[in-house]
């Protein structure tokens, strides 16, 4: 089955990014996926603040090709893969911390997919969306600008 998702692409503000990475605990040499990636800064930010190898899955050419030249423009190209395709459609690396900012329809979509090809011990962090029928091990309230931002980290049993 094929889905095709719309979801705007709204970056996620810098420090919410660090934020959220912090709380997936994302270590050096663990592999990152980035579901939706728009223009890759969650990749960069892992890679050259975190010491992280990451994967961004991008269906949009123009966005794909955005997060291609900043992943390269901020030298970490080495470090980053970005996929242009609909990640419904591609099996999921063995990431050791999935992010996410879709939509909660999305999430509960992608969720049964989530469960048979994510691997144990896995953390899925999800920018102001939550997964339904899942469990956050934490969900954090973080304010950055003025705007509050909920964190939702799950870990794959």
């Amino acid at each position: 089955m094929s889905y095709y998702v719309s979801v705007p692409f709204v970056p996620t503000p810098v420090e919410v990014v660090r934020e959220m990475l912090r709380l997936a605990s994302l270590k050096p040499g663990e592999l990152l996926l980035d579901l939706g990636c728009g223009d890759g800064r969650v990749l960069v930010i892992a890679a050259k603040e975190f010491g992280a190898r990451a994967i961004g899955i991008e269906i949009r050419n123009d966005l794909a090709n955005k997060a291609a030249y900043n992943v390269t423009k901020e030298g970490v190209k080495n470090d980053v893969l970005i996929i242009n395709g609909n990640f419904f459609e591609l099996k999921l690396p063995p990431a050791d911390v999935i992010f996410m900012y879709l939509l909660t329809s999305v999430n509960e979509r992608l969720r049964p997919k989530l469960e048979r090809e994510i691997k144990p011990g896995a953390r899925i962090i999800s920018h102001d969306f939550e997964i339904s029928g899942w469990v956050p091990k934490r969900k954090v309230e973080f304010r950055d600008g003025g705007r509050s931002h909920t964190l939702y980290l799950y870990v794959r049993e």
